[in-house]
């Protein structure tokens, strides 16, 4: 095997755009469900919105590319505002039932036929990103050295991508340590004390479930731009299963915790894929192909978010006690 090359495809993980897309994803999360106490499960819903808010913006309505991202975020709101009002006063494994299955009608309204002209069905929408990447400011060159060298395209959305994660992540901090903040926190440990201070608990929780949602949205921006491309596929349950491990990984109620749960989940997500597709080539799991590698390594995920969730469940940087939610 070539551990060079596992090793060095794994480093890559940690700075690309698909690893800050659920970095910013796993921010609104902690938001939802480290800070709030909601127990969202259907957040890749909220990323698939913006993302998709980018494109029509772009191409149905022929926005510039600000306008669309403002378009983005406006649609976005109004998800959380028609999937929050029915559902914020339900308890959180009903909660939980509901976002998942609100996750799955959007993808699926998205690839009907009769909307088709706007959403581009189950083919997805594409060409939509030449104005974003009309702004980069990069010469065309390569950069970097040896096997991180990378082009001036794939530098600056690497760039734009960080740069939203580090402004989001400061955003939050901002937030959680303002009034509004230390009430979400007051309603995650006890909303009935909360309410009897006079607070409307139920305006509190949709305002989060609106903020948080608008920082997944970003990232469903980012991952479609990085790519070209927006595909209903890309956003099953897969993908906010993944979200739920990297913020329980990293610690649900902090702002480091998503960050660094995301570089290291994908870090040995790449190391497992390399390791085992190596294991395979050189005969030494001969019950193995390569397409089932990828499936393996999604068991290996369950049963490290398993282990995680029994043995440490305020993850790397959280705090015991920020987990005891009244849910």
């Amino acid at each position: 095997m070539d551990w060079g090359a596992i090793f060095t495809l794994a480093v890559k993980e940690l700075i690309s755009p698909i690893t800050a897309t659920y970095v910013l994803c796993a921010i609104g999360l902690s938001v939802h469900f480290g800070y709030t106490g909601l127990l969202n499960f259907g957040q890749a819903a909220f990323a698939a919105v913006g993302a998709y808010g980018l494109a029509i913006g772009i191409l149905t309505f022929h926005l510039p590319l600000l306008l669309a991202v403002v378009f983005g975020l406006v649609f976005s709101a109004l998800f959380a505002l028609v999937l929050g009002i029915p559902t914020l006063r339900l308890r959180a494994d009903y909660l939980a039932i509901v976002t998942i299955a609100a996750a799955e009608i959007f993808r699926y309204f998205m690839t009907t036929i009769g909307f088709a002209k706007v959403t581009g069905g189950s083919n997805g929408l594409s060409q939509f990103g030449q104005e974003f990447w009309d702004l980069n400011p990069f010469p065309d060159l390569d950069y970097g050295f040896g096997p991180f060298t990378y082009r001036n395209d794939e530098i600056f959305v690497m760039v734009i991508a960080w740069l939203a994660v580090a402004l989001c992540a400061v955003l939050v901090w901002l937030l959680m340590r303002s009034p509004w903040g230390r009430v979400l926190r007051g309603i995650r440990e006890d909303e009935d004390a909360v309410r009897s201070l006079g607070k409307n608990v139920f305006v509190y929780k949709l305002q989060a479930l609106i903020f948080g949602g608008l920082f997944a949205s970003i990232g469903g921006m980012i991952f479609v731009l990085n790519l070209s491309n927006v595909q209903p596929q890309s956003w099953g349950t897969t993908f906010t299963f993944m979200i739920w491990t990297v913020l329980l990984l990293g610690g649900a109620a902090t702002v480091l915790g998503p960050i660094v749960g995301s570089l290291v989940f994908f870090f040995v997500l790449s190391i497992t894929q390399g390791v085992l597709s190596g294991l395979v080539a050189i005969g030494a799991l001969p019950f193995l192909t390569d397409p089932q590698v990828g499936q393996i390594r999604f068991i290996f995920i369950g049963l490290a978010l398993m282990l995680l969730v029994i043995f440490r469940p305020q993850g790397i940087f959280g705090n015991k006690r920020e987990l005891q939610f009244n849910v």
